[in-house]
């Protein structure tokens, strides 16, 4: 018999060490360390933004502040725009959908976010916005399935 993984993302990732109101003034002084902000991370960033700011404005807020985090990282060859708003919208889709109020049950509600986020992403898009240099410098509409 094959053993379950442990599927808890207070398991694996270290930002469930925050709070929501810790974890977003951590990344805005760029105090968190860059291994600690993963995938889901990101994801948690846009649900907290939304649920405080809305969407325009958590729209302006990541792109600015990944922006900054990403030259503190010393990684900012991998910021992409297009993939930082197209996130936040997707996001917003589903939380508009989800019947959670924490980023904790509503990653566990909605999986495919964590899970499958590229097969998302290449449901709105038919070229490879993670490489264009286009998509990195601006956001790119999607050509398949609009986010709204």
């Amino acid at each position: 018999m094959q053993k379950l993984k442990h599927t808890n993302p207070r398991v694996k990732e270290k930002h469930y060490d925050l709070s929501d109101i810790e974890f977003e003034k951590d990344f805005i002084t760029c105090s968190i360390v860059p291994s600690h902000f993963s995938h889901e991370a990101h994801l948690r960033l846009a649900w907290i933004h939304i649920e405080k700011y809305g969407i325009k404005q958590a729209q302006k807020n990541i792109q600015i502040q990944l922006g900054k985090y990403v030259e503190f990282a010393g990684a900012k060859d991998k910021f992409n725009m297009t993939l930082t708003v197209a996130a936040t919208k997707t996001i917003n889709c589903f939380k508009q959908r989800s019947k959670s109020n924490n980023f904790q049950d509503f990653i566990i509600e909605f999986p495919k976010l964590k899970n499958n986020f590229k097969d998302l992403m290449a449901s709105h898009y038919s070229f490879d916005i993670y490489n264009s240099e286009k998509a990195k410098k601006e956001f790119l509409e999607p050509d398949l399935l609009p986010f709204d």
